[in-house]
This record gives structure tokens, sequence and C-alpha cells, in this order.
């Protein structure tokens, strides 16, 4: 290393395009060598190795017969996340959930309601009521999201403006058509008719203002496996409530939008036992990890997490949520994903343990849609990866 030149951390982020603390992430999980100067206080890095970090960093993988997806909807930067330009981080505490769908649709931050058509309303009631009421959240969703489908004789059209009056009309059914528990507002918000939808809990100013920003961060994540499985989808011309559906289905895992419901579970043991460090340990040693932290594409932190945690009140559940988190920090020094914080909020909040599943479903149904539309725009039928075949030779078979 004697000839190589050597960077300083400040350098370094900058050739990166990430801040200091991304560097100081890299260096802690391994994937950035760091040495010390000579008094021992500066961290310096040799240029050859930052070099080839940064073209490792841009080499997409390999994915045979993959089309190419442009997107202009979401950027993930590795410290932050951007809709169309805009910081999430801001929009979740400046804008509503209905004017963020806007901007992922139109390009243009424009507050227009979200309404359920009244007629499809009344069938995805009707197809709803007999469901049992331990019914899960997201699977009446799924219900009333087929329901209202098939009554759409007008559904395959794929003009943008008849693409965005559906996701409006999608969007609004699904929350209006989940079981009222409390109180319905009189405020048009979506976020007002849906907190009438998860708790009996009335309101405060700021738990609405906290469930806006969670469905606003929720609202896209560049290619998820749902979003995927949604642009797949659009890619046949399958009509918007078959994207949507799409999406619902990839989304109905522990490792996607259930998995708020498992830091739930976290949450709740650590609260029960008073042991945070204890129930991480279990944790640990059934399953290798704990849910809720660290998430691969922000080595410094989840920025939407800090965002929904950070409007969290205080309750004896955020206080819980914070001994975790510290415990964590100490551990490993790995930071709470939104999932820990969506968990954090519905605890905090007195929503069930799906509550967060639903959230998350109904915010991303703006983002599938937004990713229909630019596919609709795309060549047709564009996913057809062929498989490498593994199985017995034909000849080994006959």
């Amino acid at each position: 290393m004697s000839g190589d030149r050597l960077l300083t951390t400040e350098e370094v982020a900058r050739r990166l395009g990430v801040k200091k603390a991304t560097v100081y992430a890299y260096v802690s999980r391994g994937l950035l060598g760091s040495h010390r100067n000579a008094d021992g206080k500066e961290s310096l890095f040799a240029e050859p190795e930052v070099t080839a970090f940064a073209a490792r960093r841009r080499r997409p993988a390999a994915v045979p017969d993959a089309p190419a997806i442009h997107t202009g909807i979401t950027l993930i930067t590795g410290d932050d996340l951007f809709f169309r330009g805009h910081r999430a981080g801001e929009l979740a505490t400046t804008a509503s959930f209905e004017s963020v769908a806007t901007l992922l649709w139109t390009g243009k931050l424009e507050h227009i309601p979200v309404e359920p058509d009244p007629d499809l309303l009344a069938l995805a009631r009707a197809v709803t009521a007999p469901l049992p009421a331990t019914t899960r959240l997201t699977d009446r969703l799924r219900v009333t999201v087929a329901a209202i489908a098939a009554a759409d004789r007008l559904r395959f059209d794929t003009t943008p403006a008849a693409v965005i009056a559906r996701g409006r009309t999608i969007i609004g059914t699904m929350v209006a058509a989940l079981p009222v528990r409390a109180q319905p507002p009189q405020s048009p918000a979506l976020a007002d008719n849906l907190w009438a939808r998860l708790t009996e809990r009335p309101p405060t100013p700021a738990d609405l203002v906290a469930l806006n920003a969670a469905l606003v961060l929720l609202a896209d994540h560049d290619l998820a496996a749902s979003t995927f499985a949604a642009r797949v989808a659009a890619s046949t011309r399958a009509h918007p409530y078959a994207v949507v559906q799409a999406g619902l289905a990839a989304l109905d895992g522990p490792l996607h939008g259930a998995a708020s419901e498992v830091v739930a579970g976290l949450l709740t043991e650590a609260t029960r036992s008073g042991d945070p460090v204890g129930t991480i340990a279990d944790r640990l040693r059934a399953d290798g990890s704990v849910p809720g932290f660290g998430n691969p594409l922000y080595p410094a932190g989840d920025p939407r997490a800090a965002v929904l945690l950070g409007l969290l009140g205080e309750s004896p559940a955020t206080v819980d949520q914070r001994s975790v988190r510290a415990a964590m920090a100490r551990h490993s020094g790995a930071a709470p994903t939104i999932d820990f914080a969506l968990a954090a909020f519905t605890m905090a909040t007195g929503m069930p343990a799906d509550a967060g599943e639903a959230i998350f479903a109904v915010a991303r149904t703006a983002g599938w849609i937004a990713h229909a539309l630019e596919e609709y725009a795309d060549e047709p039928s564009r996913f057809r990866p062929s498989g490498r075949y593994a199985g017995r030779s034909p000849r080994a078979a006959g």
C-alpha cells in the first residue's frame, strides 16, 4: 500500500457520492478497508481500493435475458430516498398521501382526493361481509380488489387518464371497504379514514400526521419484489386491478409486506419480558438474525425509519422500542428499518398486529399504479427470461 495514494474520509465520500457516515458504515461492514494515519486520528483509504469498490457498486448484477427497466419514479442513493426528485422524508411531513400519489403518477405534487366508487364500494362490502372476523386486513384488501375488478367492464383501458382514475378508485375503495372500528371522521383525507379502520382509539392530530407520513414513506421503493411483480403483470397489458393483485400477492410474506408484524412480535416479547437484550439473544439463537434491523440499501440507516420514529410520541410502547434499538446499537450498530418503525407505530397507537401490512399495502398501491403507467408505455411482454434446466435429460427420462 506504500505506493498508493491515500484518500481521506471526506474525499472517499465525495468520490462515492455518499455521506461520511455511509463510508464509516462500509468500513464497519467490512466492505471497505481503512487505515489510520500517523497520529491515529484520521482514517485513510487506498485509492485503488476505493476505485475498485466504486466500480463494484456501479456494476449491475448479471441477470440473463432480463430487460432493462428505466424508471423515473424513485431514486435510492444509499443515504436517502427521492420520489421524482423530491426527498421522501420531506414529503412525509409536508404533503398529503394523496398529493404524493399524484406526484408518482403525473410528476405534479397536487392534492386530488382519493374516493371510492359508490357502486363498487357497495359490492366490496357485500363480498367481504361474510368473511370471518379473524380475516387479516390484507386478505380483505385482496378480496375487495378482485371483486371490484370483475364489476368494471372498462378495466382494460390502459390509457394514462383511465389508469390514474382507476388508481384513485382502487385505493379509495380498498380503505372504505374495511370494517370500521371507530367513528368515521368528517375529513375526506385518506389517512383519517384509514385510521378509523385500524384502531378504536380516537386519533390525535399527531397520530394522523404520523399515519399520513407512514403512507407517504411506503408509497414506493423502486423495484421491490411486489413492484417487480406488478410491472411483469403490466407488461402483459393486464388491467390496473390485476396489477395491484399481482403486487398484493408478492407482498404477502414475512420478508416483505408482513415484515412489520414479525417485528411487532419481537417488540411484544421485549415488552412482556422487560429484557430487550434477552429477547434479542433468543432471536439470534433461534433465527440467526433480528428482524427490523439493517437494510442493505441504506448502509448508514433507513431514512424512512428515522422520519417515522421521530414522529412517535411518548408511550410505554415507544419507550420499549427505544430500549430494543439501544440494545441492537450496542450489539452490532445496526439501525432500524421502516418495518421496525411501522411496528413501533402500530403498537404505540393500539392497532392490531397486521395493521402494518395493511398500511404498507394501501400505500404501495400508489407505487404499483405508477410503475404500471411506465410499463404500459413500454414494449409489451418484455419479461421472458429463460430458465437454466437442471433436470433429467430427455434420453435418461425415456
